[in-house]
This record gives structure tokens, sequence and C-alpha cells, in this order.
């Protein structure tokens, strides 16, 4: 299962083939994931551990590859859930071609952007340590322990954290394809062999050990300092990181030890509590890097039983789901599905032709999932802990979905998993607890505080604009600040915040050289009116030079928003961070032009 190094130009052969022109225009919409009617399938097996990731609704999402700029999947017609494509080496300034005048890392924003456009959530695979100098995946460790290397490395992720966080909506960011089976086999299972991470000498890791386990907290670390707390973290679990191949060599050898042996070596890196205060938020697993007869003309078998009465000892999608299962309840976390080969049975076994109707080699996973007894199989891997099955090719001569017709003649992915997205997909439950689940890395919804219009008392806060703004200002589209009697939390004033959103964008409200005691849960108070196009907002604060300049930020969708009433967020203060304060503010996502007032007031610690 071990990928291949991916090229720019490798990629661009890969991404999407030829587009297809769909039935019809799907609807532009930004809501599709949360306004999706309830599901026909219903889950009656037992609950899986852990719980989804907030930002994602509690059922099966189906997605595919497309790459920026690509529309197939909109035409499609199909309500496809997730857009995916890779970042590698080179993504920060796509790969040379962007303008001049754009900040690092605008290719990512925008494709985040032009995904929820569509109406998709954009999943980013970061696959980049393969690109860097010095080898390939056999010195992928070894890369690890040049801190210049790295430096240049975890800077490029500090950048995609950036522009996550000014995308203000949910991303999820799949960690480094193989990777993390690479960095256990060649650290010798030593979770503290040797990488450089506080050595790179970038503030925000400075505190984090220069081992193999620091390696994998830096990202962690960097979503945090950033305040990126709308990205969803991927970490990839390989099948084969423990040295034993269990989906198609080892097959007969019992699962758990060697379950066991990974999650014992990844528990440090961040799947177990740890000095960020953060964990990954899901486990990531390809079943197959190419299409199942790619390997035949290798001598290989990469084919997997289908039957629902498969021995768990034999090579068999029984056997995989539970390997799912077993790391699902020893992690307490969910699966995301990536990858999975697009071939079917009607494939011609010849290398993809976006000429040539069903090129590409033979599988049975899409068939599996969406053909006979698909709803029995897709409840079975839910309860595995599987929340999101995501399609694509991994090599350019594979099948893909532009051009995978069925035996009856119609494109096997958009018409079958297209008929299941349309009847309303599959629910799943919250999860049971687990034992051995880690701590919650986002923060919880705020609660919504619904006082009269007009307050009574008095307002003893520290900032509580009675007297005037108190230095608050602002940065468009927050285009103005002023002490208003329109409305008030508490006393008889607010900071009345003029918006002029010519677009979807992010504006602030902040004050410089706060004097908030460290280890505070600073509360703001703040109105949405009725129809404002608020899409999220983020209470954060940031340290000056003292603190390395740190940002730490809560972000909050604004389905969690109430209009026409008041909100309350919180944001807590570091408890090692220096003071003064640099900055403690607000932002104020739009998702789309919007002009009008909101207020804010009682702002306290």
């Amino acid at each position: 299962m071990k990928h291949l190094l991916l090229s720019l130009a490798f990629l661009a052969t890969v991404a999407c083939g030829p587009e297809t022109p769909g039935d019809a225009a799907s609807d532009n919409t930004d809501t599709r994931l949360e306004n999706r009617e309830a599901a026909l399938e219903t889950f009656a097996s037992t609950p899986p551990a852990g719980s989804i990731p907030t930002g994602l609704p509690s059922r099966l999402l189906v997605g595919l590859f497309e790459d920026t700029g690509q529309t197939w999947m909109k035409d499609s017609a199909v309500p496809w859930d997730v857009r995916y494509r890779y970042f590698t080496k080179g993504w920060l300034n796509n790969w040379g071609f962007a303008a001049q005048t754009e900040l690092p890392g605008t290719f990512g924003l925008k494709y985040m952007q032009e995904s929820a456009a569509q109406g998709f959530l954009p999943a980013i695979e970061y696959y980049q340590v393969n690109n860097e100098a010095g080898g390939g995946e056999g010195q992928f460790y070894e890369k690890t322990k040049n801190a210049s290397t790295m430096r240049s490395y975890f800077s490029d992720f500090k950048v995609l954290m950036q522009r996550a966080r000014e995308f203000g909506k949910p991303v999820l960011v799949l960690m480094e394809a193989d990777g993390y089976g690479y960095m256990q086999q060649q650290s010798g299972n030593n979770p503290n062999a040797y990488s450089a991470v506080a050595d790179t000498g970038l503030p925000e890791l400075a505190g984090l050990p220069n081992t193999a386990a620091g390696w994998g907290l830096a990202f962690l670390q960097l979503r945090k300092a950033v305040g990126a707390s709308n990205v969803i973290l991927g970490i990839h679990i390989s099948g084969w990181a423990s040295g034993k191949d269990l989906a198609y060599f080892s097959v007969t050898d019992p699962l758990q030890p060697e379950v066991d042996k990974v999650y014992n070596f990844l528990k440090p890196l961040g799947l177990g509590p740890n000095a960020t205060g953060a964990t990954y938020d899901v486990l990531v697993g390809d079943p197959l890097d190419r299409d199942a007869d790619f390997y035949a003309q290798y001598g290989q078998n990469r084919w997997w039983d289908a039957s629902d009465t498969a021995s768990l000892s034999s090579k068999s999608f029984n056997r995989y789901a539970e390997w799912l299962r077993l790391w699902n309840v020893t992690s307490g976390k969910r699966w995301v599905l990536w990858q999975i080969p697009e071939g079917n049975s009607n494939q011609r076994n010849t290398p993809f032709s976006s000429s040539v109707p069903s090129s590409g080699y033979k599988d049975n996973r899409t068939e599996y999932f969406f053909g006979t007894n698909g709803a029995t199989h897709r409840e079975k891997f839910a309860s595995a802990g599987v929340i999101a099955l995501l399609f694509g090719r991994g090599e350019g001569q594979q099948a893909s979905h532009t051009s995978d017709y069925g035996s009856d003649g119609q494109l096997y992915l958009k018409t079958r998993a297209g008929a299941f997205l349309k009847a309303g997909g599959l629910a799943l439950p919250a999860g049971a607890s687990s034992g051995t689940t880690p701590p919650p890395t986002t923060t919880p919804p705020p609660t919504t505080t619904p006082p009269p219009t007009t307050a009574t008392g008095t307002d003893s806060a520290p900032y509580n604009f009675e007297s005037g703004p108190q230095g608050w200002a602002s940065s468009a589209p927050a285009t103005g600040v002023s002490s208003s009697t329109t409305r008030a939390y508490a006393g008889s004033r607010s900071l009345a915040v003029t918006m002029a959103a010519s677009a979807a964008g992010m504006g602030r409200v902040y004050v410089l050289n706060p004097a908030v005691p460290s280890g505070r849960t600073v509360s703001f108070h703040f109105w949405l009116p009725t129809g404002s196009r608020i899409s999220g907002v983020q209470p954060y604060v940031q340290q000056g030079s003292a603190g390395g300049w740190q940002w730490t930020g809560s972000w909050v969708a604004g389905t969690a928003l109430k209009a026409g009433g008041w909100n309350t967020v919180t944001v807590q203060v570091p408890a090692n961070a220096a003071s003064p304060l640099y900055q403690l503010g607000l932002e104020l996502f739009t998702d789309a032009a919007w002009s009008g007032t909101v207020q804010v007031d009682s702002v306290s610690w």
C-alpha cells in the first residue's frame, strides 16, 4: 500500500481525467452538509466508539478527488459531501504560478473557497515530506532530523493553518499518507528518536521535544497557535506499519497485537493526551493505492473477498472492517477512508485513457459499497467507525469516476452513490464513549444568552463601552466602531461594529495591549441581527514578542449562533501567556456580501 512519489506533473495526470457533463447543475449552496433531508437508511448496529468531530454532520459522507478549477462534481448533479486533492511541496505559491501580489498559501485558500462555493466540504491530503530534498519514502524519517528542512516544512504547514483560519469553515486536513508508518519503521519503533522540532527555531514549537513524538505534535501545536480550530486533523494509519501487512499478506495473524503496537507508537505523537492539549480528530486509511487488477501484471493478488461470511483470517472486506473496528475501540477515534479505488468489474484492464470508456483496471470496492448488499456493507463499516468514504485514483493509469461505466452503460459512482446520497444517505450515531478516548480537541459550541434588548443595571466588565470605544478598533470589512445606545447586554451602551463586506471574508474588532491575566477565560457578548451573513465568529488572544506572538482562538460556526439575540463565546488565555497581551479581539466571518451592524458588549474575564 505504499504510495509512489507524486510530482506536480503526475498529479495533473491523476487529478481529474476529463470533465464529463452532468445531467444538470447542482444548487450552489454552502449549507448542503447541514440541510440534507433525513437519511432513509437507519443505523441498527452497535454504535462505534468516539464522537464525530465538530463541524461534520452525523451521517456517512461520500466524496471524490477533484482538482482546482474542475467542476465535474458540481455538474454531476449529485450532492457529494467532500471534495479533496493533494497538496505537495510547492503548493505554497501554486508551484510557481501564483501572482506576485498574492499572499503565500492563497492557492490553498482558493481551493477551500472554491469547494465550499460548489457546496462541498474541502479536504486536503497534505503530502509534502516525500517531495522535500534528501530522498523519497525510504528517507522519510531521516528528513525529519534536518532542522533546516523541518523549519521550511513546518513553516509551510503554518501558512496552511493561517489560510484555513481565514476560510473560517470546517476543512479536513489529512496528514502525510503513510508518513507515520515510515516514521515508526525507520525510527526503529522509537517515538523518542531524534527529530528536529524545537531545533527548527520556530517559536510556536519551542516547547515541544526534538523527537518523533514531537514531530507528530507539531501539527497540533501549529493549529492551536494559529487558532485554526475549524481544521479537522487526520492522522494516517498504515496497515503495514507494525511490520506485517495485515490486509494483503499477513492475513492469518491476529489483529489486536498489531493494532496495539502501532497505537502505542502513535499515542505520544498525538493520539493520546499530550502537551498541546489537543489530539488528532480522525484516523485516516486507504484500502489500496491502485485498482486491484493493476497488481495482477506484477503477479500480486490484491482482491478482497466481498462475501459477508468471509473469515477474519482471510484477504477480505470482513478482515479490513475488523481492523478498523479494533482501531476505533482502541483509540476512540472515527475513520475517514480516502483514495478508495474507483474501478469496477466492467473496467477494460487497460491504462486509463480519457478517450476510452471504462478504461482503467478492475476492482470491487465501489461495487461493495454501492452494489448488491451495499446498504449492509455501509452499515458494517460505519459500525467500525467509518464516517467518510472518499474515492479517487492513486495513480494516472487507474479507473476514474469520470469514465467508470458499469454493465448498464451508466457511470457507476455517479449513478449508484448518487442514488444513495439523493435518498438522504446513512445517519450515524454519535458513538459510545471509550475508556481510551482522549479529551476533545475542539471547543464546545457557545452558549446563547437572550436577555432583553434593553439591558438593566450596570456593567462592571473591564470593557463595557459605557464611556466610549475604550481603544477598540476594527479592520475591513469591519469598517468602524462606536459606543451605541441601540442595545446593550448590560448597562446602557455597547460597541457598535459596522460591517461592509463586498464578498465572503473576515473582519476583526480588537483592542491592543489588554491587561488580561494568564489562564483567564475571556467572555464576549455580541448581538447578531436577523438576516446577517455572519457564517462564523472567533474570539482570540495574541501574545506579544515575549510570548512568541502565539495566537489562540476558538472558532464557532454560524449554525451555533442565535440571530436576533445575544450570544456568548469564550477564549482561554494560555496559562503561560506573558502580560500584557498584544491583542484581544473577535473575528467576524461572512459567507457573502453583507452590510449591517453587530453589537459587542461586556467583554470580561
